[in-house]
């Protein structure tokens, strides 16, 4: 049986294409018109509806739920207070990621957990004797992600709480007389909230928002040009950027948090008491510089690249559907030194940009590098320079 969305009856009278994919056993509308960059442009000028529904999410409650979270979760859950919510991961004793998500702490005992992939048996298994209960509630929650530079007023304009929200701020509300959470959270990179709603409440809700966004450019946008956004905004995928360490065959697939640029989660961390899984090889990772790899972004030479297909008798394409698969990154030697994992040509930035992991004495921004590409059946060099990510981040995402 295929499963869908608390949304579906909505947003497959949408799908024009009617054109799905499979997430986390879900249908997920790959694009809605017949161009998704007509929705990633409603994204980055107007504002965009997502259903992030098929996310898995789980429940946590009790006296001691924060403590088990400190426990499990690299990043300190301490700091979420109650009313906001957190990007953080999990990992393996040996300090490679498990996995990331969001969580939310809509109260001193409650929490809200994401993640991509199945992580109930996982968590459940390490609670022991403290007084905390998990329950997987992910068939019980609809997610819609509103992003965009318009997002704000239109939430505001149903949830007045909204205009106030913080970055990672949690708003309670009503929507159609059914009561919603409104986080400002998303996978664009741009302003934008998630409303959270009961799945038994889904097509009133939806109903009621949508009413409310006609006549201000706001599209549906489907998986197509989500890839686009969080390209563009530095955000990594599992199974595309990195993959969970409870899958990997060998260490080459593997990740650390440092190696991944989320150095930032661990902040303090010698001031920091928690005993948390992995904690001792991260430290050991950290004092040894023994990281593999960094994160950063990519932006490529247009004009080299323009040179490489006018020498071949080839326009330059300029297509920005991401490629997801492996592109190898060179020294001026072209002795390789790391490789990418999403590239594109981003529409708002006109360059060829990617997501590629780095030796750790070449990840300073601008350093200059040999990315590569195959023209008419050989592999051809052009240069490009190391970014710092995200590569696009207009200022109202947190402000």
């Amino acid at each position: 049986m295929i499963r869908t969305s608390p949304f579906y009856a909505r947003t497959s009278e949408l799908n024009k294409t009617g054109l799905w994919s499979h997430w986390s056993g879900t249908l997920a509308a790959d694009r809605y018109q017949m161009s998704d960059k007509f929705e990633y442009f409603a994204v980055r000028n107007a504002a965009g509806v997502f259903d992030s529904s098929p996310l898995y999410k789980y429940r946590i409650t009790g006296p001691d739920a924060e403590q088990f979270l400190a426990g499990v979760l690299a990043r300190d859950i301490r700091t979420c207070v109650p009313g906001s919510a957190q990007y953080t991961t999990w990992c393996d004793d040996r300090g490679f990621v498990l996995e990331d998500g969001v969580i939310l702490r809509p109260g001193k005992d409650e929490f809200l957990l994401t993640a991509a992939e199945p992580n109930l048996a996982y968590f459940q298994d390490l609670i022991g004797r403290q007084r905390v209960s998990m329950e997987e509630v992910s068939d019980e929650i609809g997610v819609l992600a509103v992003q965009g530079p318009r997002s704000r007023d239109l939430l505001a304009g149903l949830i007045p709480e909204v205009a106030t929200i913080p970055f990672f701020g949690l708003a309670e509300g009503t929507i159609a007389g059914k009561p919603v959470t409104v986080s400002r959270t998303g996978f664009t990179g741009d302003l934008g909230y998630e409303v959270w709603i009961n799945a038994s409440d889904a097509l009133e809700v939806w109903d009621a928002m949508w009413a409310s966004f006609e006549g201000y450019g706001v599209l549906p946008f489907g998986l197509a040009a989500l890839e686009m956004l969080r390209i563009e905004a530095g955000l990594l995928l599992l199974d595309v950027d990195f993959s969970s360490s409870r899958f990997g065959w060998t260490d080459e697939d593997r990740s650390t948090p440092i190696e991944l640029g989320w150095s930032w989660m661990l902040r303090g961390l010698s001031s920091d008491d928690r005993p948390f899984i992995g904690r001792r090889a991260i430290e050991r990772e950290i004092a040894e510089k023994t990281s593999r790899w960094r994160l950063t972004g990519l932006i490529v030479d247009w004009a080299d690249y323009d040179r490489i297909y006018d020498q071949a008798g080839l326009i330059p394409p300029k297509d920005h559907a991401p490629i997801l698969e492996e592109y190898f990154v060179y020294d001026a030697d072209l002795s390789q030194v790391g490789y990418a994992t999403s590239y594109m040509y981003s529409p708002m930035l006109q360059r060829h940009i990617a997501l590629a992991r780095v030796r750790p004495e070449l990840a300073a921004p601008d350093t200059s590098i040999k990315f590569e590409i195959d023209v008419n059946h050989r592999y051809e060099y052009v240069g490009a320079k190391t970014a710092r990510l995200p590569l696009y981040n207009p200022a109202r995402k947190t402000a």
